[in-house]
């Protein structure tokens, strides 16, 4: 998938109801939405407040799920080193959880993270599963000390983190340094 390619997946592979799901790169005009989905679900999503000049900023890292009637969720790719890109901000609306939608915005992002030649993807989340599903290890934050020395310094959780950290080698074993 390139930076600028859609991929459309049908509504049956992501179990919704009639409509179809593209996911894509964001448009620059689409950074409020981010911003408000991403803020609608900070509670519920265990995410971390993102200001709307950072997402702004940051919005052509994003993809999104685009459903017939908006934007159904989105994820963002964040280099943090040569070797090491990361999960961030993966958030599906309420309306439309359920549907698998979060799988096909990981996957996507596993994708553009290979696309892009990063040897590993990483993500702090509080809930692994849907990372384990695909692939990923749950590992010590300390495997992460991109991560640590980029984000987790100045986070108000920081020694006292509920997340988990995981990782996916994204490089066979025979071509690893």
């Amino acid at each position: 998938m390139s930076g600028t390619a859609t991929m459309t997946i049908p509504a049956a592979a992501a179990e919704t109801r009639n409509d179809v799901v593209a996911i894509r790169p964001a448009g620059a005009d689409e950074a409020p939405i981010l911003f408000q989905l991403i803020t609608d679900n900070l509670e519920v999503g265990h995410l971390l407040p993102r200001p709307l000049g950072e997402v702004v900023l940051h919005v052509p890292r994003f993809l999104v799920a685009a459903a017939p009637d908006g934007i159904a969720g989105c994820a963002e790719l964040a280099r943090l080193g040569p070797r090491v890109a990361e999960v961030r901000s993966l958030v599906v609306s309420a309306e439309h959880r359920r549907h698998g939608i979060g799988t096909l915005l990981l996957n996507a992002i596993v994708a553009r993270a290979r696309e892009q030649g990063y040897p590993r993807l990483c993500a702090f989340t509080h809930d692994p599963r849907p990372f384990i599903r695909i692939g990923f290890s749950i590992v010590p934050h300390q495997w992460v000390p991109e991560k640590i020395a980029t984000d987790c310094h100045d986070c108000v959780w920081f020694r006292r983190c509920r997340q988990y950290a995981v990782i996916l080698d994204l490089q066979p074993k025979a071509d690893r340094p």
